[in-house]
């Protein structure tokens, strides 16, 4: 796969960009990719780039997948520290002119330059992942009932708490972390009342460290230990996985987001901690996206995972967790009855 590294600039990155499709005698005009059909693809990562153990690894497994079945080529695109919209609108416009179709922002702090950028590039579908926000007929929304899955976390929370204390760790307080705040918090409390949810986010918006730096985390936890939780669900992309670290060696529960965590290699050393994780099929969604360009049908619009198509749920890769019985049990009533909707999942807290 060719790779674009880390850099610091997004505009040096876009230069490379452009030096890479001129050396394959591509023009840098956008007609240049007026062609619907390519055997090239691209992912911009979010805050925290590939090697995050969660949201970015996911989708970087999607396009690995593609390249391996679909045989296409990929290239990876890495976000700089306090990027502004102008430096995503380079990126996806680079990776555009380079001939990548399709070209996915993985993340909703893409929605403005793919608002910008889509137009442009009328013949190209510009996939962004966890947003509904910005439409186009070339632009697939990928989106999840992260609130959903987030249940399931809060019912087994809940039943394996001593302390019946729980912590809920947010990485930036946006609508979409909400979400994941809100469905917890319901399934704590509608399997178990006497159950208290201590909420933490470690950064507001616009600072999206929360989603970057892992001592964030870890500080949180450590507060949230010493507040009697003894169980801890993180949603705060890289900055999660200090929170894992501070509660596996305080010999506590974690569960983790968005990848099954417990399979991550960057956190063996703590996966006997990670009780399960709250997934969103991240792999699949960027796969199916990639395959429906290659065969000529292109997603646009709305493209949903719900419980009711495995796109969330709670990963049962640790042993431990599928032992205990009477929580599995309990997990699977809650599922079938969201999904038979007899329970409604709240996306606010």
């Amino acid at each position: 796969m060719r790779r674009i590294t880390r850099i610091a600039t997004v505009g040096v990155m876009s230069a490379a960009l452009a030096l890479s499709v001129t050396a394959c005698g591509e023009s840098s005009s956008s007609s240049s990719s007026s062609d619907s059909k390519s055997d090239k693809t691209a992912i911009a990562y979010d805050i925290g780039g590939r090697g995050d153990q969660s949201f970015n690894d996911a989708a970087y497994a999607g396009l690995a997948r593609a390249e391996k079945d679909l045989g296409v080529k990929g290239t990876e695109a890495e976000p700089s520290d306090g990027e502004a919209d102008a430096d995503k609108v380079q990126r996806l416009t680079a990776l555009a002119r380079a001939g990548n179709n399709p070209v996915i922002g993985v993340g909703f702090a893409y929605a403005p330059a793919i608002k910008k950028v889509a137009p442009k590039f009328p013949k190209i579908t510009f996939g962004i992942i966890d947003d509904a926000s910005v439409t186009g007929d070339n632009i697939a929304n990928i989106v999840f009932n992260e609130e959903q899955g987030s249940y399931l976390a809060g019912v087994a929370a809940a039943k394996v708490t001593k302390t019946k204390t729980v912590g809920f760790i947010g990485g930036v307080e946006t609508p979409l972390i909400k979400k994941f705040q809100a469905g917890f918090e319901q399934g704590v409390k509608e399997t178990d009342p006497s159950v208290k949810v201590v909420p933490q986010y470690l950064t507001q918006p616009p600072n999206f460290d929360g989603f970057s730096k892992p001592d964030l985390g870890k500080a949180a936890a450590q507060g949230q230990l010493d507040k009697g939780a003894d169980v801890v669900y993180s949603a705060a992309g890289l900055a999660g996985s200090g929170a894992i670290e501070a509660v596996s060696k305080a010999g506590k529960w974690n569960i983790g987001v968005d990848s099954d965590q417990y399979k991550q290699a960057g956190l063996a050393d703590y996966r006997e901690s990670i009780l399960t994780s709250v997934t969103k099929d991240v792999e699949d969604s960027v796969f199916n996206l990639i395959k429906s360009v290659q065969d000529g049908k292109p997603q646009s619009g709305e493209v949903r995972y719900g419980l009711d198509k495995d796109g969330v749920g709670l990963a049962m890769s640790n042993p431990a967790f599928t032992k205990m019985t009477d929580v599995i049990a309990a997990v699977d009533k809650a599922k079938k009855e969201i999904i038979d909707g007899k329970i409604t999942v709240k996306t606010t807290p």
